[in-house]
């Protein structure tokens, strides 16, 4: 398979050198470079599906009329994340 490479980056020394001081045996700064992009790229295309999600569901909400009171969803997603946790807890040897 064709590999490609990123257009060359110019940054201060205090950056690189701070790049530098947070790498793990064996890593290199271009590996380094590489994870933090496809991080990156994940980050963002996650926010961007959330965003959407959010936004149809306030487009359905008022097409609908129907609305959920915070205090109700706060509550039942505190209660998901204590079923969540317990669940965990099982499985933990």
């Amino acid at each position: 398979m064709k590999t490609a490479t990123f257009p060359s980056l110019r940054v201060e020394q205090e950056l690189r050198d701070a790049a530098e001081s947070v790498l793990r045996d064996g890593e290199t700064l271009s590996g380094f470079i590489e994870a933090s992009v496809r991080e990156t790229i994940e980050r963002r295309r996650t926010r961007a599906e959330f965003i959407s999600r959010g936004l149809a569901s306030r487009q359905e909400a008022q097409s609908t009329g129907v609305y959920f009171a915070a205090d109700a969803v706060h509550a039942r997603l505190g209660q998901m994340l204590a079923t969540a946790r317990v669940k965990m807890h099982k499985k933990a040897p």
